[in-house]
């Protein structure tokens, strides 16, 4: 791949040139580059789920940047040589990561990084019996990384079931067995 300064050449040109190279533009830079073929070899179980995973993405991008403001948030964190487009495929493609829960007394302390929004965090409560005793929804900390969920009770012998949601809805799940 070559990066073309200036060329007057090569200003009106984008396209093939033969089986040989291809000539585009890209945020208003000329690229002289091998063109790509088509693979002989079957692709992998690996590269079909991310090529999945890459599909749904787009699909969110295409219908979430027809809201203005989510297209101007997105927008907002784009870098140079990156736009809305960009930004909402890769929020899609990673789910937030829990990276931590902590029990203060009844309340739990569930920390929640996510590249750009955590839309909301669930907690749910259940017993040593396997009953679900409480759920509800936990309330962000004023930094944006500590969420806190106020409980009844925390049963000893219970599981705490955390589910972190992002903006296009990835989810990531995560349980705590109460001692």
């Amino acid at each position: 791949m070559a990066l073309i300064k200036d060329s007057i050449l090569l200003q009106c040109v984008e396209g093939s040139l033969g089986n040989e190279i291809t000539i585009y533009k890209r945020n208003g830079q000329i690229i002289v580059a091998k063109k790509r073929r088509k693979s002989d070899k079957r692709p992998t179980t690996k590269q079909l789920e991310a090529r999945y995973k890459m599909r749904v993405a787009a699909a969110y991008a295409k219908v979430i940047l027809q809201d203005p403001e989510l297209k101007a948030y997105y927008k907002s964190l784009a870098g140079p040589g990156q736009n809305a487009w960009n930004m909402a495929v890769k929020d899609a493609y990673h789910a937030p990561e829990i990276q931590n829960i902590q029990f203060e007394d009844t309340t739990v302390v569930v920390e929640v990084k996510d590249e750009f929004r955590v839309a909301e965090v669930q907690v749910r409560i259940v017993g040593a019996d396997g009953v679900v005793q409480e759920r509800g929804r936990a309330l962000a900390g004023r930094n944006g990384v500590h969420w806190y969920y106020q409980a009844g009770a925390l049963p000893a012998g219970g599981t705490v079931i955390v589910v972190a949601v992002d903006l296009p809805g990835n989810e990531r799940v995560r349980e705590v067995q109460l001692e």
